[in-house]
């Protein structure tokens, strides 16, 4: 069994559909009796991780494991398990923003690297989907306000994230590597507004404003502090540098990584009103 943390965000929701599509039994592990998944998949409420047997791979979401991270891979040992993928930041090796957002993920990462369990980090560029935040403003206006336009990242789809996490938590060749995910395209945030423009047949526009605008506005949106922190400390630095780019998803999964082009006509639906997020 393989057991997904961070099972119902945008990569851990692929990796299980991915390895129940290849025939592997999956322990999605969620707070929500409802969530769907694909048929055969156990749903495993957080408090009962640690009374789950059978457990051979697991992938680990930082986020979504917390600080039990210790405590549900020393169990995951005890009861058979060989292997953890890390879903990690990029940020680990390439600084960007706020230290204690890194200094979380290297955390973790040493976590793993302690387990005792055959392990593997993906070191992952900000998410394609992180885009959504814009589908509000694009619906009503087709302006997207922002602070640090000519941010430049290789933007990753979370779908060859998930397709990565599939291969290391199934194929013994990936144990000890550490691998950083990126898109094979560097964008700046302007550039990504203008690839989605295509992708809707509209025209869009990125417009700037000040970054302690957009920090109170999230924070009245009723975001938490470390959503504004994490965001704008991280942007401040790519408009300084580009994040890295690499052709890691290239080299593992046999194909380029998909463009944030195509992802955004593959998501049309969710910056249409009405549309599904």
């Amino acid at each position: 069994m393989i057991l997904i943390t961070g099972a119902t965000g945008v990569v851990g929701r692929e990796t299980v559909r991915l390895l129940v599509e290849g025939g592997a039994e999956v322990a999605a592990v969620t707070r929500d009796p409802h969530a769907e998944f694909p048929a055969g998949t156990q749903l495993v409420h957080p408090a009962k991780v640690p009374t789950i047997d059978g457990v051979e791979a697991v992938l680990l979401s930082p986020r979504a494991a917390g600080s039990t991270a210790v405590d549900l891979l020393a169990r995951a040992r005890e009861t058979g398990a060989a292997r953890v993928v890390v879903l990690s930041s990029v940020t680990v090796r390439y600084p960007a923003g706020h230290a204690r957002f890194r200094q979380q993920f290297h955390a973790v990462e040493d976590i793993a690297r302690g387990s005792g369990l055959d392990w593997t980090i993906l070191r992952c560029a900000d998410f394609a989907a992180n885009t959504l935040a814009w589908a509000g403003q694009v619906q009503a206006t087709g302006t997207v306000r922002g602070a640090f336009p000519h941010a430049m990242t290789s933007t990753v789809d979370e779908r060859d994230i998930a397709a990565v996490a599939a291969l290391a938590l199934t194929r013994p060749q990936h144990r000890g590597q550490t691998y950083l995910l990126t898109g094979e395209q560097s964008l700046s945030q302007s550039e990504k507004v203008a690839a989605l423009g295509v992708a809707l047949d509209r025209t869009l526009s990125f417009v700037e404003a000040a970054p302690d605008e957009i920090r109170r506005g999230m924070l009245a949106a009723g975001l938490p502090d470390e959503v504004p922190d994490r965001l704008l400390g991280s942007l401040a630095d790519y408009a300084r540098e580009a994040g890295p780019t690499t052709d890691t998803v290239r080299r593992l999964l046999g194909r380029p990584a998909r463009t944030y082009a195509t992802w955004a006509q593959d998501h049309r639906a969710a910056f249409t009103a009405g549309g599904p997020r």
